[in-house]
């Protein structure tokens, strides 16, 4: 390997140069691991108590619907406390829910509503932890490698969404949906030993403002950033009807190809080829992350799951999902990277919060939508019309930045 070459592997994950980064790493990759596990343990779970297409979507809904206000919450408690010690509080918090969770599984006494409550709570701390987690990376690497960390987590994340429906397909098939819940609930254990070990005094700690922190100031600040009013309709879109495999999935398994918990649990697996691809090439290629490049690959994942659609069995289906995944993880990684990178760091929490709230907030609306459409129309049509309503409305934007690119020279 040539010295330019070596050079060129270290900048790449040049963010594990930093100590604090790399402790939190490998246990986040666990964690990552069991929260897929539980991810598809909870789906199959809810099918085999109800049966119905609906319910799996209400339950996506309910473990999402807390985004809509513990983002912005997260976003406000990000920019104001210790963040360490408010990801401690969150993650020890969803170990325990993951925990009773597989509890009353193994006792056999689950009912679908301890299914609701549980996902509902759990969306709770995950709301309040995903932009406190997102703007953590600022303190943990200097802020030329912040781009490098944030590639370097999704890396992690489809890491994890590799291992976690496999294993969770298998042990299902084997023992049932229990231990799934209960690894989940285990791994978030060294999250909480990494989070103890990490040095107050490595961190890039920025004095924080003594000005009240209010919501109200981002929202004014994002009246007068119009590339970020693009990137976070695009992540809307994409999020609300592109972004639910896990639904997709659970369905064309069932439903359509008629499969079980295993071949589930490996369209999963399948997915996360595609996503970890992306997030590995994505680290060679941040000078893209602009909005006309994020837009584009928007276009492409709509493009993407709508020929998905029209897969005529399980095995061309297995194909073309890591293609979806690939294009998801490229445009949200672009998307992630330039909203923290471009926003101001005293604003950098509450902008993260209105962005994960607008990412994950459309969930409960999109979820029961494709449920029912699932149910009266089949899951062919429902991921059909996701795919056309994510790549049209990517496709407006593009045309609209390329105009506004050509009169202004930007983006």
């Amino acid at each position: 390997m040539t010295v330019k070459a070596r050079l060129k592997k270290v900048d790449s994950i040049r963010a594990l140069r930093h100590r604090n980064f790399r402790v939190l790493y490998p246990a986040s990759v666990l964690s990552n691991t069991g929260t897929w596990a539980q991810r598809i343990a909870q789906d199959w779970l809810v099918l085999q108590l109800t049966h119905s297409p609906l319910a799996l979507g209400v339950v996506t809904a309910l473990q999402f619907a807390p985004t809509l206000v513990f983002s912005t919450v997260g976003g406000l408690l990000a920019d104001r406390f210790d963040k360490r010690k408010l990801l401690f509080l969150s993650n020890a918090a969803s170990g325990l829910i993951a925990l009773l969770l597989g509890l009353l599984v193994i006792s056999g006494s689950v009912e679908i509503w301890h299914v609701y409550v549980l996902a509902f709570g759990l969306g709770i701390f995950s709301a309040i932890d995903a932009p406190v987690r997102q703007t953590f990376n600022s303190e943990l690497v200097p802020v030329a490698d912040v781009p490098n960390a944030i590639t370097l987590n999704s890396i992690n994340f489809n890491i994890g969404r590799l291992i976690g429906p496999g294993i969770s397909g298998l042990l299902i098939s084997a023992f049932g949906t229990g231990p799934s819940f209960l690894i989940n609930g285990l791994s978030y254990v060294t999250m909480l030993f990494a989070l103890g070990s990490v040095r107050k005094s490595d961190l890039n700690i920025e004095p924080r403002s003594k000005v009240k922190v209010k919501l109200k100031a981002s929202i004014e600040y994002l009246g007068t950033r119009k590339d970020l009013q693009f990137i976070i309709l695009l992540v809307f879109m994409a999020a609300t009807f592109g972004m639910n495999f896990q639904i997709f999935n659970a369905l064309m398994a069932t439903d359509v190809f008629h499969m079980g918990a295993t071949e589930f649990g490996g369209l999963g697996t399948f997915l996360a080829i595609g996503s970890l691809t992306g997030a590995l090439l994505s680290s060679r290629l941040e000078r893209y992350r602009t909005p006309m490049y994020i837009a584009l690959g928007m276009s492409l994942f709509g493009l993407a799951l709508a020929v998905l659609s029209f897969s005529p069995n399980f095995g061309v289906y297995s194909v073309l999902l890591p293609i979806g995944g690939f294009m998801a993880i490229m445009s949200f990684i672009a998307a992630n990277t330039y909203v923290q990178t471009t926003t101001e760091p005293a604003m950098r929490g509450r902008v993260i919060g209105i962005y994960m709230m607008v990412m994950m907030g459309g969930t409960p609306i999109g979820s029961p939508l494709i449920g029912w459409v699932s149910e009266v129309f089949g899951i062919r049509i429902a991921i059909l019309g996701c795919g056309l309503i994510t790549g049209l409305v990517s496709v407006s934007v593009l045309l609209i930045l390329a105009k506004t690119r050509k009169i202004h020279k930007q983006y």
